[in-house]
């Protein structure tokens, strides 16, 4: 009978069957690929220290042929020089040739020095010791060289030199003969590292060490160490001399090629990896396809989470302009729902009918390839019910994984709240360019009731005036005429005075009255005139002389004239308070507030399409004050910020929104020899208008 328990050990016994061969398997190619990479580094090894050897008998045979062409050289040195005298010159040409000789002489056969010239890249060898002290190593030198009848060499000795330092030398001793007799040696002395460097082949010593060994390993001259600590190949070779007997040694840092020294271990390496990796590859590739089905599904759902949780509507469309996708917040937005609008085109259920036109024409420009505004455009939609909002419509080209356009991507912004909240900022300056018009007349009251005496009291001495030429007894008149005459220009002055106090009360009354803004065409003069009575009453108490100038050609300028005037007043009653009483005194002549009206011609030539560039006018208000410090300069336009202690902080801040929402921009400099000039501009009216005549 079949039970379940056995099955579940059977399953297990075979896992663990199947494990077992897997892990000798893999053991297996292991094993192998560790003998091959021993076996092809001991190859290498072998091959290079060969490959070193060869390079160090061939330098060794390098020195040895270089030594047998210097004993040529020597005989036919000899050969021309047959006296003393004679010898010296040729021998110091031999001696600056050949940097490994470091003397050479001259001796008689019986060993007496005839001559000797030094190197000349040696100087001072023989200072610190004498010649003499070599003379044994020579006299065995020669000896051995008259029995062989050939050059002999000495053995090698330490010569030490004057700085603490040495070299280590070698005699070599050649007889010669002169008609068939002998007639004595050429000894010279070599220099064991200058034989290094001057008699081997440069191009073999590149990146290797050379030296000179005893045969029990001693060093005796050196001419180049191996670098770094790497490990190194040796090769030594005997240089068999007449008399004595070198050892050259060789040194090489020994290449290292990574895990695969070879070509071979590397593909069979490959092959035993790849036996394995495709079936690790085939089993782990089922548990990879299901963990990223379920990663594609998670990701799907994540996308369309974060999608309907957007407040931005997102619109995908295909290059017909066909409706695509929908999130479901541009589905709230139009008031209608995905399945009504996937598959739609052209025109748009949002489109408001009046504008369809329009918007088709816009909307097959931008399928047409033209290049699309990336920092959006305002448009406006309709919902079912009428009801029309602003939004803002930000396109981009839908490009897919191969690179390819499919359609256009559409990002849409609702701009209702964005709308009433600019109303209720547009509402709040308004609402503190008035309070600051109030301050303004509550700082003048004093002001209109001194300068408000002065009509009053002219009319009451006019009126009584009047009253005495009719009171007086009939005999003391003249005449009637000219009891007439002066009634009537009495009554004249009269009303001059009161045509005066009203002038000057209405242009306050007009100041504080709050109105909406209204955009008017209005001449330079008329804002100048509207503000010189409050001027000039602030001017005369304070002794400010005030001069303006209106450039005749100045053209009108298209303005809220109630909030420009409001401007100009701050910027001029700013002017004058920036010059108090006594800085500087009024006899220099600079207590002087000067206002200039001209034409500013910020832009030329013509737009695209023919359209005239916008003209400006600049309004400049001039003080000689003491000027503006550059920590006043850098928080001058903030709100609330003040260097006057009755003073609201909001003065300039507004006056820079004021002007800002007409186009222009109002900036300061400062004026020479001092005080400062603070300039406003104004777009110039296209609209032909008469010219307005001033307020009263």
């Amino acid at each position: 009978m079949w039970r379940p328990h056995l099955l579940r050990s059977w399953r297990e016994r075979l896992r663990s069957s199947r494990w077992r061969l897997w892990a000798a398997l893999l053991l297996l190619v292991v094993s192998l690929l560790v003998v091959l990479v021993f076996l092809a580094a001991e190859y290498e090894e072998s091959r290079d220290q060969t490959a070193l050897e060869q390079d160090a008998a061939a330098l060794a045979s390098d020195i040895r042929s270089s030594l047998l062409r210097n004993v040529q050289t020597l005989q036919s040195l000899h050969s021309v020089a047959p006296t003393a005298d004679s010898w010296i010159v040729p021998a110091a040409e031999l001696m600056a040739q050949h940097r490994e000789m470091v003397r050479l002489e001259w001796l008689d056969s019986a060993q007496r020095m005839l001559a000797f010239r030094d190197s000349p890249f040696v100087p001072d060898l023989f200072g610190y010791l004498g010649r003499d002290q070599a003379l044994p190593e020579v006299r065995l030198a020669c000896d051995h060289a008259k029995r062989l009848s050939g050059p002999a060499y000495s053995s090698s000795y330490f010569w030490p030199l004057r700085n603490g330092k040495g070299l280590e030398l070698i005699e070599m001793c050649l007889p010669v003969a002169r008609g068939g007799l002998p007639s004595g040696f050429l000894v010279v002395t070599y220099s064991l590292p200058g034989m290094l460097s001057e008699l081997t082949n440069r191009d073999l010593l590149r990146g290797r060490g050379l030296a000179f060994n005893e045969a029990d390993g001693t060093r005796l001259a050196l001419h180049s160490v191996v670098s770094g600590t790497r490990r190194t190949l040796t090769a030594r070779h005997v240089l068999d001399l007449p008399g004595h007997t070198l050892l050259l040694q060789l040194q090489s840092p020994r290449l290292v090629r990574g895990l695969f020294p070879n070509v071979l271990t590397a593909v069979v390496g490959a092959l035993s990896l790849a036996l394995l990796s495709v079936l690790f590859l085939l089993a782990r590739d089922i548990r990879r396809r299901q963990r990223a089905e379920l990663d594609v599904a998670e990701a799907l759902a994540f996308r369309k989470a974060m999608e309907d949780s957007l407040v931005t509507g997102l619109r995908a469309r295909d290059m017909q302009g066909r409706i695509t996708y929908v999130n479901p917040a541009f589905c709230d937005m139009v008031g209608l729902s995905a399945e009504q609008l996937v598959g739609t085109g052209l025109p748009a259920p949002w489109w408001p009918p009046e504008l369809v036109d329009e918007y088709q024409q816009r909307q097959m420009v931008r399928l047409a390839g033209q290049v699309l505004p990336r920092e959006g455009y305002e448009s406006v939609f309709q919902r079912p019910d009428g009801t029309r909002f602003p939004v803002l419509i930000i396109e981009a080209p839908l490009i897919d994984a191969q690179g390819k356009q499919t359609g256009f991507m559409s990002a849409i912004l609702d701009l209702t709240e964005q709308r009433r909240v600019e109303d209720l900022n547009r509402t709040s300056q308004e609402r503190l360019q008035a309070t600051a018009r109030l301050a303004t007349v509550g700082e003048m009251a004093s002001l209109l009731s001194h300068e408000l005496n002065q009509p009053l009291a002219a009319i009451a001495s006019y009126a009584s005036g009047t009253l005495n030429l009719l009171e007086e007894p009939a005999g003391q008149v003249s005449s009637a005429d000219e009891m007439q005459a002066d009634l009537v220009q009495a009554m004249r002055r009269i009303g001059e005075q009161a045509d005066r106090a009203g002038r000057v009360i209405k242009s306050v009354a007009d100041f504080v009255r709050r109105r909406e803004q209204v955009r008017e065409v209005v001449t330079p003069q008329s804002l100048v005139d509207a503000i010189q009575p409050l001027l000039g009453l602030q001017a005369k108490k304070q002794g400010i002389r005030l001069q303006i100038q209106i450039a005749p050609d100045c053209p009108p300028v298209l303005c809220d004239r109630t909030m420009v005037e409001q401007v100009l007043l701050n910027l001029a009653r700013n002017g004058m308070q920036a010059m108090p009483q006594g800085d500087p005194a009024p006899r220099s002549g600079l207590r002087v507030l000067r206002i200039e009206v001209g034409q500013a011609r910020l832009h030329s030539g013509q737009a695209p399409g023919g359209q005239p560039q916008k003209m400006w006018v600049s309004f400049a208000v001039t003080d000689h004050g003491l000027g503006l410090s550059p920590e006043v300069q850098a928080k001058l336009f903030t709100p609330f910020f003040t260097t006057r202690a009755e003073g609201m902080g909001l003065g300039l801040s507004l006056c820079r929104t004021v002007i800002e929402q007409h186009g222009g921009a109002l900036t300061h400099e400062p004026h020479t020899p001092r005080g400062t000039v603070f300039r406003f501009t104004l777009p110039v009216s296209m609209v032909t208008s008469p010219p307005l005549s001033s307020r009263p």
